[in-house]
């Protein structure tokens, strides 16, 4: 069976209720984190704060609790933006019931959710690239390289990745609820 294009976001599992967006990458403590905090203020900026809720988690368990990598609340420091209210968590398999859509950073991470999913008898529809659904592979990227132990570049080459890919995750929900609601 194939999966839909990822224009062809995943249906609210509730009408009415926030959208629920989890973006995972490994360790929660670099991508996704930094990610989450670009995506919820493209969301912020295209009016759906609150009509979409977004959050992280990694697949591993190593750096649960802990705050964002340095290098990575520096990056997002040097654009105008906060991390430092992160605490690193690790994605359950429970949770895959609970989101509308988890977008995975890279396809190590695509391919341990939906064995996650697999295992759990899940569907693996709701589960996506995030640099896919950003329109990402129009310039040649699927993945949104592990930028831990690199330095500033890397940080920043991440963080224009994800600002390109942000505002159009953020058009393609805008669309999808205002034809869902």
């Amino acid at each position: 069976m194939a999966l839909p294009s990822a224009a062809e976001l995943p249906s609210p599992r509730e009408p009415g209720a926030p959208y629920r967006v989890c973006l995972v990458c490994l360790g929660n403590i670099c991508r996704s984190p930094m990610a989450e905090t670009v995506l919820r203020a493209e969301l912020a900026a295209a009016g759906l704060d609150g009509a979409v809720v977004v959050d992280s988690a990694g697949t591993g368990d190593w750096h649960v609790g802990d705050t964002m990598d340095p290098d990575a609340r520096a990056a997002l420091a040097v654009r105008g933006r906060d991390g430092s209210a992160h605490r690193a968590r690790q994605f359950h398999p429970s949770w895959l019931s609970r989101y509308d859509l988890i977008l995975a950073m890279d396809s190590r991470n695509l391919a341990d959710l939906r064995r996650m999913a697999g295992a759990q008898g899940e569907a693996t529809d709701r589960i996506r690239l995030f640099g896919e659904v950003g329109g990402l592979t129009d310039t040649g990227t699927r993945d949104i390289p592990d930028p831990w132990g690199g330095g500033p570049d890397e940080f920043g080459h991440v963080l224009d990745l994800l600002g390109a890919a942000a505002p159009v995750i953020a058009a393609r929900l805008a669309r999808l609820l205002e034809t869902a609601g």
